[in-house]
């Protein structure tokens, strides 16, 4: 099926105007997460550390989220460069301390876990980053 003129038309104008392209002349979209203040200060860790971080906060809580915050102070990276460490140490005792007196309701269990599964995503994509493999996630 050979494309009629004014489907050459209109690729030729997107290409001209990106501002002119409709849905279908395929443009593409970049979408960036903005991260608050707590989700920002989780550190990037190494996989194993991260893994037992995670394990720690599905069974108590906030525990391996207290322990990250000590990564930070072991010199781990985290999305707050302009941050002071101290401030990102706090910022993660706070982010374990919401997540144990929550847990009573279950709210701080479930953000405990989510948060230890954040951490396990940051260290993978630490780790592809020091490789320079492309990564999909």
């Amino acid at each position: 099926m050979e494309p009629s003129h004014k489907d050459a038309e209109t690729a030729a104008a997107a290409a001209a105007d990106p501002r002119a392209a409709s849905s279908s002349s395929g443009v593409v979209v970049q979408v960036r997460e903005k991260k608050g203040p707590l989700r920002a200060a989780i550190p990037y860790m190494p996989f194993p550390v991260a893994v037992i971080c995670l394990f720690l906060n599905t069974f108590v809580p906030g525990l391996g989220t207290f322990v990250s915050a000590f990564a930070v102070l072991c010199g781990a990276r985290t999305d707050l460069p302009d941050r002071h460490v101290c401030c990102v140490f706090w910022l993660n005792i706070a982010a374990a301390l919401i997540q144990t007196l929550t847990a009573i309701v279950m709210v701080g269990w479930i953000m405990s876990i989510f948060w230890g599964m954040d951490m396990v995503i940051l260290a993978i994509s630490q780790g592809y980053k020091e490789q320079g493999i492309p990564q999909q996630l």
